[in-house]
């Protein structure tokens, strides 16, 4: 018998508003095999299972990052020290930065464009518990347009053939999904500008289709405005980052954020911890004018997801809640913003066996003191963390 009774002031089963007062979880291997009330549970469960009696706590899902970076190490040149480091050496940083975003409560991650695909083993290393970490989903190469964001990461494709090819040996590495960089990025020097689309309507379809043929999902990385409605013509599963970039500044286009709603495409936003020096470099009319399309998507109905971008420069791994605060500050909901952190990011990775608590779904899960549901600092020193039912001590 490898079981473990936990009990809490309150359990949050998921979604958030789905609370039990004085509640309890039966762990059994790596599953969760009940939830209920803490008494008839400590009255029905044989007396020789182990209890974890955690007075003024609470216990919830998981935490789920959608956007990080495992080969990035947050510094001020994430593209020099990824491109110059031996694999082996950056094998074993990828292995502790992983350690830190389980430590900070987040048990699954969503790794979005790695060197040398080294996320592989890794993440097989956790499953089979001779790693530490949380769960991890790799992209592996992102395709890039030739000297396109992120060229250094190998992915680089300049034909039609060139994208089945990239997508069938991304595949064959083992990928759990594609990346795509639709459009230009910040983090590349020389590269295509942040607006400015790096394929074809015709090139991000044939991604879409090519890697459905694979059995994998597409997410791409968007800031221009027209290419962010080419995406969703496409059909990927999620848009990064999401700015509704012009030449000329933001233009959202509410036509096509009616569409990511119908389309249930989710959105995430790549938020870092250190997000309000992030608003002071953008300067007051810029800030402003994200922080508007944000609440004009939100009130439309868009589904937001949580990822911090770990690993590009002052995005730190395991600064998870400041990402959280970031949405607190724009009025966004207690509730909401952990459905964003649990069920909503499990919804939107396919995910059926995470981002909630019942009998049968994977035993992933936090014990916290106090309330997060009124104070998300109580997720930023969580008691007792659970990955795939393995304990990480605290």
């Amino acid at each position: 018998m490898n079981q473990l009774l936990i009990t809490a002031d309150r359990v949050i089963t998921g979604p958030a508003d789905h609370v039990i007062p004085h509640g309890a979880v039966l762990l059994d291997a790596d599953r969760v095999a009940a939830v209920g009330p803490a008494a008839a549970l400590d009255a029905s469960v044989p007396t020789e299972v182990p209890r974890l009696r955690c007075p003024g706590a609470t216990v919830l899902p998981g935490l789920i990052d959608c956007h990080v970076h495992l080969s990035f190490d947050a510094g001020p040149d994430p593209v020099r020290a990824v491109t110059e480091a031996a694999a082996p050496d950056l094998a074993t940083a990828m292995a502790e930065r992983a350690t830190r975003l389980l430590a900070a409560g987040i048990t699954t991650v969503r790794d979005l464009g790695d060197r040398d695909a080294l996320t592989i083993p890794l993440r097989d290393s956790i499953n089979s518990g001779t790693a530490s970490g949380p769960r991890i989903l790799a992209a592996t190469a992102p395709l890039t347009s030739h000297g396109g964001h992120c060229h250094f990461l190998g992915g680089e494709v300049v034909s039609d053939d060139g994208i089945r090819d990239r997508i069938a040996r991304n595949a064959a590495a083992g990928a759990d999904l594609i990346k795509v960089m639709a459009s230009g990025g910040a983090l590349t020097p020389g590269g295509p500008k942040m607006w400015e689309p790096q394929f074809t309507l015709h090139q991000l379809r044939l991604i879409v289709r090519e890697s459905a043929r694979h059995g994998l999902p597409v997410a791409a990385h968007v800031h221009g405005t027209e290419t962010i409605t080419q995406c969703v013509d496409a059909g990927v599963r999620t848009l990064e980052h999401c700015s509704w970039r012009t030449a000329e500044g933001v233009v959202h286009d509410p036509e096509t954020t009616r569409r990511i709603v119908a389309e249930d495409v989710a959105v995430c936003r790549c938020v870092s911890g250190d997000w309000q020096l992030f608003l002071k470099q953008m300067g007051p009319e810029r800030a402003q004018a994200m922080i508007d399309v944000i609440g004009e998507m939100r009130q439309a109905g868009v589904r937001f997801i949580a990822g911090t971008d770990a690993g590009v420069p002052g995005a730190h791994f395991g600064d998870y809640v400041g990402m959280l605060e970031f949405f607190a500050s724009l009025g966004f909901g207690h509730p909401e913003i952990l459905d964003m952190a649990t069920t909503t990011s499990a919804h939107a990775l396919a995910l059926t066996d995470t981002g909630s608590l019942a009998p049968g779904m994977r035993a992933d899960l936090l014990v916290v003191d106090g309330n997060p549901l009124t104070d998300l600092n109580a997720l930023r020193h969580p008691r007792h963390i659970y990955t795939a039912g393995r304990h990480l001590p605290v």
